[in-house]
């Protein structure tokens, strides 16, 4: 039996910790808040996206666009079908939405995080509530302890560091992780904001701010090169500050840095009617309305808040009868309707970022343990690894997995 400890209370740290008591070690979860899993409270609007039930590893990998590779094994460990099993087995009904995302029944995060502390106390893990320093190694340079607040050292024969990254640096995630992996040797990769809202220039994010579109589809395109960098359907937000929502969350994994005038992002607003469909529908709508003014006339097609944007964007005289409008013009409505550009400027703050992307370098990191290469009982879990996701549920997957294969390997 091994006395081991893990640092970070989150959802990793918990699923390493019940899982390597569960193998018979006496195991202590050092966590720097006086509860659980603060942030995962707050994930998917507070409801949770627990996991997405993907069934083929394969398909999973694909929405890992940062070292994906290297979570086969975790992921054949412990799958979306181990997580839904064992939250179930906790007394929490699951259910399963569109894009395979899995939310608890009640849309309670609150669900999730009881079931975590249910599932601890079952397993005998015990909890200490401290802000742990460091990691002690000894002569031979294995793990031998931790250094606590007050400069104790805790003795321990393993280390699982599940402190997550940076975002969200009000729950605890501060990289406290990171500064002790350093100190040990360890690389850790540039940290930048992944899953994060996008800030734009134009005035006419704040004009529509609060604007959700549903259904619609984006492309983020590089100005340079004119090549589609990332294309979604989905959800979107208009902001005081740009944009935000679903897809544009997951865009942003795509975009490792952001300068203002690289990418600009595209909306068709009408991704189900192609140009022909679309001209038809348009016709029939000022039929009916052929005596309204242009600005009045496009209530059946768009929401109330987006309707002067796109009036001004199309350069028609506003009071102009819909009879009036020339082929010409309504063609330029049209374009306009399935080709809404928005420029991106740079990334919200890393602090408003879901995930933080970057961390430990993998290639120092055992992928079929979890295990430090370069500290024998030094073990990562969660979002302090250089993995990240987009969104739908597979970053929780991520922690859940490495977090089991640690707790596994120890």
């Amino acid at each position: 039996m091994s006395n081991v400890v893990v640092i970070g209370g989150g959802p990793a740290g918990v699923i390493a910790a019940c899982t390597a008591s569960i193998n018979g070690n006496s195991v202590t979860v050092f966590e720097r808040n006086s509860k659980i899993c603060r942030k995962l409270m707050i994930t998917g609007k507070g409801r949770c996206n627990v996991t997405n039930s993907t069934p083929d590893p394969k398909d999973f990998i694909e929405n890992v666009p940062r070292n994906g590779r290297f979570l086969f094994s975790a992921l054949a460990n412990f799958s979306s079908d181990d997580t839904i099993k064992l939250f179930e087995g906790l007394g929490v009904p699951l259910k399963v939405e569109r894009g395979n995302r899995v939310f608890p029944e009640s849309d309670k995060s609150t669900d999730i995080v009881d079931a975590l502390r249910k599932y601890m106390k079952q397993n005998n893990v015990k909890f200490w509530k401290d802000r742990v320093r460091g990691v002690k190694t000894d002569e031979t340079g294995s793990v031998c302890g931790i250094i606590l607040s007050n400069d104790e050292i805790f003795s321990c024969d393993k280390v699982i560091l599940a402190t997550g990254g940076v975002s969200y640096s009000a729950t605890g995630s501060t990289g406290d992780g990171f500064l002790m992996a350093k100190e040990l040797g360890h690389t850790v990769t540039k940290l930048v904001p992944s899953l994060v809202p996008i800030e734009s220039s134009d005035p006419c994010c704040q004009k529509m701010q609060g604007l959700s579109l549903k259904n619609v589809e984006i492309k983020v395109v590089d100005n340079k090169s004119g090549k589609t960098v990332y294309k979604d359907f989905g959800e979107m937000l208009f902001t005081h500050f740009g944009v935000s929502g679903p897809t544009i969350l997951s865009a942003s994994s795509h975009i490792r840095t952001l300068k203002k005038d690289q990418y600009t992002l595209f909306i068709d607003l009408k991704p189900a009617l192609p140009l022909e469909v679309l001209d038809v529908r348009v016709q029939k709508d000022f039929l009916a309305q052929q005596n309204k003014d242009f600005r009045n006339s496009l209530s059946n097609l768009l929401p109330e808040k987006m309707i002067p944007v796109i009036v001004e964007r199309t350069g028609i005289d506003p009071i102009k009868k819909v009879n009036q409008l020339s082929k010409s013009e309504r063609q330029t409505l049209i374009f306009t309707l399935k080709n809404f550009s928005i420029p991106l400027t740079v990334f919200r703050p890393i602090e408003e970022a879901i995930v933080t992307s970057g961390g430990i370098n993998v290639l120092e990191i055992e992928p079929q343990t979890m295990e430090s290469k370069l500290i024998p009982g030094l073990y990562f879990a969660g979002e302090i690894i250089d993995v990240d996701a987009l969104t739908g549920g597979y970053n929780l997957q991520i922690a859940f997995s490495t977090g089991y294969l640690a707790g596994n390997s120890v």
